[in-house]
């Protein structure tokens, strides 16, 4: 497990219990004490934990930042490279076949899949409150929502435990976003989204990530996954030979929408 994994595992459990004891991460990461003593100072260091007798708890305003997400607003997300975002949409809507079960992420690009899918009569999870808005709209689309708390800003459902209803669900493919794509794999710049996103990734056969191409230039704070882990990238003409050329050195099919 890389540091960056550890170190999202390490505040995810602080987010859900408040405190976890140092034996407990050695055991959970099954990593040394030298390896979580290191990670730890490295939280600490960034300012997002406080280490105590027996282990570490969240900060008061990593704890207050983790009742909120920092990424930007829907509305305002939406309004950002929208018709490279449109496009990016149709085409993955066009990777759906009839009666499919499948999980859309929220997000603001996955978001313009929506529009294409009233002939498809598919099965969709979804964490996002405005897809399923959308959805509802059209009578033959079954609509499905994990249980957890409603995070206003991007009208998101997540949860950092897990019993959230979603261990006997299955789905053919998995669409979601990034807030950065590059060698080192799909980032997003909220550690609350890292656990969420994940338990919905092991319940798909296929991950398909739609990004638009500025995120080939962007970074972001957490490791979602590696490449290794992606099976398709939609994205737009803005994207270059070289960054394409990354994603299919790591067997990932790309589809440029026009």
């Amino acid at each position: 497990m890389h540091a960056s994994e550890r170190e999202t595992e390490i505040l995810r459990l602080l987010q859900a219990q408040g405190f976890v004891s140092f034996r407990h991460l050695c055991d959970r990461l099954d990593a040394s004490t030298a390896t979580i003593r290191r990670d730890l100072e490295r939280l600490e260091g960034d300012g997002q934990i406080a280490r105590v007798r027996g282990g570490a708890r969240l900060t008061a305003a990593a704890q207050a930042a983790a009742e909120r997400l920092v990424g930007s607003p829907f509305e305002l997300n939406r309004a950002r490279q929208a018709r490279q975002k449109a496009a990016i949409g149709r085409a993955a809507a066009a990777l759906c076949e009839a009666g499919e079960p499948v999980i859309i992420d929220g997000g603001s690009t996955t978001f313009q899949m929506c529009g294409c899918l009233e002939s498809e009569g598919l099965q969709v999870l979804t964490n996002s409150l405005h897809i399923v808005g959308e959805l509802l709209r059209q009578p033959a689309t079954r609509v499905s929502v994990p249980g957890g708390a409603i995070f206003r800003e991007q009208n998101i459902i997540l949860s950092p435990f897990e019993d959230d209803g979603l261990s006997r669900y299955h789905a053919t493919k998995m669409f979601m976003g990034a807030a950065a794509l590059g060698p080192r794999g799909l980032m997003q710049a909220d550690v609350v989204l890292i656990q969420a996103e994940r338990k919905l990734m092991a319940l798909a056969d296929q991950l398909i990530v739609l990004v638009d191409s500025t995120k080939f230039r962007t970074s972001a704070s957490f490791l979602v996954c590696d490449l290794d882990a992606i099976d398709m990238v939609v994205t737009d003409a803005g994207a270059t030979a070289a960054e394409i050329a990354v994603l299919e050195d790591h067997g990932i099919e790309v589809v440029v929408a026009a």
